[in-house]
């Protein structure tokens, strides 16, 4: 908002500058023709009124895309949510780190973008971990009290940046490497980028900029897939893997990266997601089945970034669906969920939960007698 509010004061500046010695009339031609002109540079450049945003909030998402080996029926439901928007889907299963689907995959395997209020998930973990909170604690902020849960489901930034501030800036980046960041999501997925996580306090707010905001962090959808992936399966981080072909289906096993040690800290982190979903930031990807997730809205080098990061919360088969969205105005983490809430209906109402039973990773060992063809 600050930096929007700067463009606007010295775009006026000169604006006044540059005409107060002409007429009034042809001041006012003047004006018609820088909006022509402003009109016609924003329709080239796809810049959405109100920015200047220099990502177009619309395009083909799907353009130049590779879908061979994607599970088709989850990569149609994610194609059919997008919609027009400019952004990205990536789904993965929890239980073996296999990519599904990803939609945009310029931009899901790219150098990341600021996760927003997206962070807040692995700063919960990190906070509980160091002890810092548990699931009963109360701070008092802002003339309220407020713990976890509430915190989560409403994305309070003064909560988290109080962690981060009583965490310190050399425990929040370790538990940070631990959950992924700074590093490749995927083994040995062409074209995919390691993101960014800061070696110092970001001079823009500190450590508690960073923790409310991802300020300074490049975080991928690969990235926050794998760490939700974590969080619902109990714990393993997977390397994500993106099989391709038949035969590489056929052999894909999956592999470990390191197990985090965050099984007992899940059921202190899940009740928030819950409940951005149920009643928080996320309400707009609320349905039957339960959805945890993690919203994120924040803007970056005059790109509107919008995020959601969820996994289905069933005993059968679970999905993560991870949703950037870039561009004007309208990509916010609200939207970004109405589009995962989509693609979990459109799959839900395709049978697609019920279809067979969980995936594990012994059902996914290869049958000798395949290795032999």
């Amino acid at each position: 908002m600050a930096r929007n509010l700067v463009w606007i004061l010295t775009f006026s500046f000169f604006a006044n500058l540059g005409s107060a010695a002409l007429p009034v009339k042809k001041k006012r031609h003047a004006v018609a023709a820088r909006r022509v002109r402003t009109r016609s540079q924003n329709a080239r450049l796809g810049v959405v009124r109100g920015g200047p945003w220099t990502e177009p909030t619309f395009a083909d998402s799907t353009q130049g895309d590779n879908i061979d080996g994607e599970d088709l029926e989850i990569r149609r439901a994610a194609v059919e949510a997008l919609g027009p928007y400019n952004g990205s889907v990536v789904v993965v299963d929890p239980a073996t780190g296999r990519i599904l689907s990803a939609v945009n995959q310029r931009l899901a395997l790219g150098a990341g973008f600021q996760p927003c209020s997206t962070v807040k998930v692995s700063v919960a973990l990190a906070a509980l971990s160091e002890k810092v909170i548990d699931s009963q604690t109360n701070f008092r902020l802002r003339g309220m009290r407020m713990d976890l849960t509430y915190a989560m489901a409403h994305s309070n930034n003064y909560f988290f940046a109080t962690l981060g501030q009583r965490m310190g800036f050399e425990k929040v980046s370790y538990y940070a490497h631990q959950f992924g960041y700074g590093e490749k999501a995927g083994l040995n997925i062409p074209g995919e980028q390691p993101g960014h996580f800061p070696e110092t306090p970001p001079r823009n707010g500190g450590v508690g900029m960073l923790t409310s905001f991802g300020e300074d962090i490049a975080q991928t959808p690969l990235q926050f897939a794998a760490l939700l992936s974590a969080l619902a399966n109990g714990g393993t981080l997977y390397y994500l893997q993106y099989p391709r072909t038949p035969r590489e289906i056929d052999l894909f096993i999956p592999r470990v990266k390191r197990q985090l040690d965050i099984g007992k800290l899940i059921s202190a982190i899940k009740p928030g997601m819950r409940a951005a979903v149920e009643f928080g930031t996320a309400h707009r990807a609320r349905q039957e089945a339960p959805i945890a997730g993690k919203t994120g809205t924040c803007s970056e080098d005059h790109t509107h970034l919008g995020w959601f990061g969820s996994f289905n919360d069933v005993r059968g088969r679970k999905l993560v669906v991870v949703v950037l969205l870039t561009g004007g105005r309208p990509a916010i983490g609200a939207l970004a969920a109405g589009i995962a809430g989509d693609i979990y209906r459109q799959l839900e109402q395709a049978n697609y939960f019920a279809a067979s039973g969980p995936l594990t990773p012994a059902l996914l060992v290869p049958d000798p007698n395949r290795l032999t063809r």
